[in-house]
């Protein structure tokens, strides 16, 4: 079985499957904090900042919300980057490669 996906860093050696990405965010609007406070009530909020300030927030296809320390431009160019599968981190059942 050949479970390959590739993998982008967002932060304190935390990484999210980039092929799971719906949106990467700003939170600094009161819709992306409504968001994140309906996400927490529900469960499906993942807080990856260590506790430093939250400055993207990642909506994933499983619904989940992901909140992290790096510039959302930032994600974003590691998103692209691993969409071009240019310098991606793999993941197979050998191991990150």
């Amino acid at each position: 079985m050949n479970m390959e996906q590739n993998l982008i860093n967002i932060g304190f050696n935390n990484t999210i499957v980039c092929d799971r990405v719906v949106s990467i965010l700003s939170p600094n609007t009161a819709p992306m904090k409504r968001l994140k406070d309906e996400a927490r009530e529900d469960r499906r909020l993942i807080d990856a900042t260590h506790g430093r300030k939250t400055r993207s927030m990642i909506i994933t296809d499983s619904n989940h919300l992901i909140l992290s320390a790096i510039q959302p431009e930032t994600i974003s160019q590691r998103y692209e980057l691993c969409r071009g599968n240019e310098k991606t981190i793999k993941f197979s059942d050998k191991g990150i490669e």
